[in-house]
């Protein structure tokens, strides 16, 4: 197939792309490459994919040198006549929208980079599907749509109207706003809500590379919650063959979905919302211990209380995803750091 995937230098949109060119698909990726963490680590994964350039220009494209069936943009979300060009040009039967403005605590300082790029963004990728005949559109939600629900684990048939930051509002407008396409225009979409995806390529901001970070340079470690924490930790590995079945599986109306008793998960339109997760949750401090294992090295720590926009727990129910794609995450947790490390460790030379 010919798919479009948005974020392609970001974490999972770089192993999906890889993924997709591995079995034969033809790719057209885009980023606008940004600032938000280390782009050393961006123009790394772009390399990966066969990528030599060391700056890219807005709107232009590229073919990789690495994979012939590979083509690249650098433009942002928010400029929908460039959207619509490459719609126009390359005409994608199927499209996986990983592009967003990510983090939680970043929402916090600057919600309005959550508005353009998450909001205005994706109704411009969603007006684009629409209007160039998309037969599939998967997007990136994320587990923090859950905000206040205590209820364990998170099932998609749960009530998720209590967002705690900007970050996991923008990602409910997401799943609403893909609804309505789907039910006015047809468009089949399907939201991914992630949990805790770590691995090899990983994001900068995110606690596993911190932690290890700080320990190999001897800095204590922040540890929220006073390490009362438990994430659903998702290797990489497990998303990408996720969202590769759920690209390949474009949802169909359900007849028998109900407006008296609504199933927020689907609906009569083709549309659908998937947890990926391990569906183990992990705690904090025995995530911190497989780290020092990885490394060899005990971690300082430095304790404080939580966080603004965060959670305790996350723990995924993937019962709708076993159902319907005959698939479950399963990568443990000690593998899943290793491999992480030994990536870690070559890309810095440390």
């Amino acid at each position: 197939m010919k798919i479009l995937v948005t974020g392609t230098a970001g974490f999972i949109g770089f192993h999906l792309t890889k993924r997709l060119l591995d079995r034969g698909d033809e790719v057209v990726g885009i980023d606008n490459i940004n600032n938000y963490y280390d782009v050393r680590v961006k123009y790394g994964r772009l390399k990966e994919l066969g990528f030599t350039e060391s700056e890219f220009d807005f709107g232009k494209g590229y073919r990789s040198k690495g994979y012939p069936n590979l083509t690249f943009y650098r433009i942002d979300l928010e400029d929908r006549a460039a959207i619509d060009y490459i719609f126009a040009h390359h005409r994608p039967e199927r499209v996986c929208h990983l592009a967003a403005q990510a983090g939680v605590r970043y929402s916090l300082t600057n919600p309005e980079a959550y508005i353009q790029s998450n909001i205005v963004g994706f109704l411009h990728i969603l007006e684009s599907c629409r209007h160039f005949d998309v037969e599939h559109l998967a997007y990136a939600s994320s587990s923090s749509v859950y905000g206040l629900n205590e209820r364990m684990p998170f099932s998609v048939e749960d009530n998720v109207d209590h967002p705690i930051s900007l970050y996991a509002a923008s990602k409910k407008s997401n799943e609403l706003m893909a609804h309505t396409y789907s039910h006015l225009y047809g468009l089949p979409t399907t939201g991914l809500r992630f949990f805790t995806v770590y691995g090899p390529w990983g994001r900068p901001d995110m606690a596993l590379f911190l932690f290890t970070k700080a320990i190999l340079e001897n800095r204590a470690i922040d540890v929220f919650n006073y390490g009362k924490m438990e994430r659903d930790f998702t290797y990489i590995d497990d998303i990408v063959e996720g969202v590769v079945r759920v690209i390949d599986n474009p949802p169909e109306g359900e007849r028998c979905w109900s407006g008296r008793r609504p199933n927020p998960a689907s609906s009569r339109a083709p549309y659908r919302v998937y947890n990926i997760g391990n569906g183990s949750p992990v705690g904090l401090m025995e995530f911190i211990g497989a780290i020092e294992r990885a490394l060899g090295k005990e971690a300082k720590k430095n304790f404080l209380p939580l966080q603004p926009g965060d959670v305790p727990a996350t723990w995924a129910d993937t019962t709708a995803l076993e159902k319907d794609l005959g698939y479950r995450p399963n990568t443990p947790i000690e593998y899943g750091v290793g491999k992480f490390v030994e990536w870690y460790r070559e890309f810095y030379g440390v």
